[in-house]
């Protein structure tokens, strides 16, 4: 080679060898365009990482594609293997299992016949992923351990952190929670570190993130996304690491952290990268953008929101029941959630039936249906087990039917489960379960706790910007103020009141608080009852006498 050759591939390997991933880039794709200057398999697929690392996912699986042919014209076995493995996990990635299961194959073709070499290591990986999606967890243990062994004797240290993330994951898989995060911890302290390189860390980054949400073990996910951050803006990355099923995690952490500007915006990138990432993940960005929206009262965005996600296979719940509750179509709500209960599998993790559950509880008490609630929230609790998040939705979904059931027993229960939601830092369920503790302290006569719940649960929605609940919390805050409701009228009876005052007929008032008809005739039979009266001309002579319209 030419001295000025010679001087162009010097700098590419060097920034290949920093992990300055765009100069790597700029640098080994101006030399492959010149066809005196071919690039040797190694660069190839050095060029490869950089154009991953860079955006450029389809020249990345093209010069992959290079490096393998490359390597199998050297006869480098070893080399093309790599190569092989990295075209499975690229196209697994890209949403075409059949080419990435091709490639997988092939890898095998190359690796599996050679003494132990840093190579197998990724075939036991994917043996033991094979393994824990079959439910076979022994495999997948075995395999992990076979992964730990051949990373041991190569001595790589990205290599020893990727099989104690893989084993990880296959203990949390067989339900050994204690153990598996344990090792994940035991992982991503390597990545923290700085021991790794930086394709090691960004990856391990993007796995915990995934773990720990399927496993509902919301403050790791908060942790490691906020570390893993710091390392994207001080490596340089920007946010590459996070793309597909590991960016839609991200969107579901940033959500419940209230950071919903956020949020979104994280979701229009996934949903942007649809040709290049799986679907599935694009399906979950837009069921994130969606309860943004819903709870900021943009009900038509979250409507459309939902409709991308069911147009790309995957039912958008609960969050598009909510939103029919929202507008008042609450036997639509319950009839939603009941199929995607049905219709949910294993493989979506403990969080997503608890969030089902959770909105089956809270619409199931709209309609009236106190039973089927207190059946959902009982699974909930059960699922729950001593993971704090799903404890926290179990303690909400218990109280809310506590309050509907025995309203003296709900204070204690929402107590716990506000506490949790603090704990957590989660301010959007945190205020939800305020207004609902509001109303159980108020049925035990304590205005003054009632008035404060109120006050901090409405300046919480409003923090937020979630307009509607704030708007309730205010109003439920400005009724409060008022004296002692007379009568022994509950909060919810002095509602259906004031809107028959009003002139509403049941259908009204069942729209207005979304609640059934049935309920509001039940409303009215207690009203009727307490204030001494026999019509809804009577009852409305007495709100406008005691002050309460």
């Amino acid at each position: 080679m030419s001295a000025p050759v010679i001087d162009r591939t010097g700098r590419a390997r060097d920034a290949v060898a920093r992990e300055a991933w765009a100069e790597a880039y700029a640098l080994l794709h101006a030399r492959d365009r010149h066809p005196d200057e071919a690039l040797t398999p190694d660069d190839l697929g050095a060029l490869s990482d950089a154009a991953w690392w860079s955006g450029h996912l389809d020249e990345s699986v093209a010069a992959r594609l290079r490096a393998h042919s490359a390597h199998v014209a050297a006869g480098d076995h070893r080399g093309a293997g790599l190569a092989a493995w990295w075209l499975h996990y690229e196209y697994a990635g890209l949403g075409r299992p059949a080419v990435a299961a091709g490639w997988l194959h092939r890898a095998r073709h190359h690796l599996d016949g050679l003494p132990p070499c840093p190579e197998q290591s990724f075939l036991a990986w994917a043996d033991a992923e094979e393994a824990t999606a079959r439910g076979d967890g022994p495999a997948a243990l075995a395999a992990t351990d076979r992964m730990t062994r051949l990373a041991e004797r190569s001595g790589s240290p990205d290599l020893l952190a990727l099989s104690r993330q893989a084993a990880s994951a296959a203990l949390l898989a067989q339900g050994r929670r204690t153990e598996g995060l344990a090792l994940l911890d035991e992982a991503m302290c390597a990545a923290e570190a700085g021991e790794l390189s930086g394709v090691f860390t960004g990856w391990l980054y993007c796995l915990a993130l995934t773990q720990c949400m399927e496993a509902a073990d919301f403050g790791r996910a908060v942790e490691w996304t906020r570390t893993a951050m710091e390392w994207c803006a001080a490596f340089g990355t920007g946010d590459n690491p996070f793309r597909g099923v590991c960016r839609a995690h991200r969107v579901e952490v940033l959500d419940l952290l209230g950071e919903w500007t956020a949020a979104e915006e994280e979701a229009r990138r996934a949903c942007r990268e649809v040709p290049a990432d799986c679907l599935e993940a694009a399906a979950a960005a837009y069921c994130a953008a969606g309860d943004v929206q819903r709870r900021q009262g943009r009900l038509d965005e979250a409507a459309r929101s939902y409709a991308h996600a069911h147009e790309l296979g995957r039912l958008p719940q609960p969050g598009l029941a909510l939103l029919r509750l929202a507008q008042g179509r609450a036997d639509t709500a319950a009839a939603g959630l009941r199929l995607a209960l049905a219709c949910q599998d294993a493989r979506h993790g403990p969080l997503a039936r608890a969030r089902l559950l959770a909105a089956s509880t809270e619409v199931s008490l709209a309609v009236g249906a106190v039973r089927d609630a207190a059946d959902a929230a009982a699974e909930l609790d059960a699922l729950a087990g001593d993971v704090p998040l799903l404890r926290a939705l179990a303690g909400t979904a218990a109280g809310a039917v506590a309050l509907a059931e025995d309203p003296g027993a709900a204070a204690p229960v929402l107590r716990r489960a506000l506490d949790l939601w603090l704990r957590l830092r989660v301010p959007y369920e945190a205020a939800q379960t305020r207004m609902l503790l509001a109303a159980a302290v108020r049925a035990a006569g304590d205005e003054e706790a009632a008035r404060l719940e109120l006050a901090f649960a409405r300046d919480g929605f409003e923090g937020l910007g979630a307009g509607p609940d704030a708007r309730r919390a205010g109003a439920l805050l400005s009724a409060a103020a008022r004296r002692r409701l007379p009568g022994g009228l509950t909060a919810r009876e002095a509602e259906v009141l004031r809107l028959v005052a009003g002139g509403a007929t049941n259908k009204g008032v069942a729209g207005a608080l979304v609640i059934s008809e049935h309920t509001v005739a039940r409303h009215l039979n207690n009203i009727f009852a307490k204030l001494g009266v026999s019509t809804r001309s009577a009852a409305t002579a007495y709100a406008y006498a005691h002050g309460l319209v």
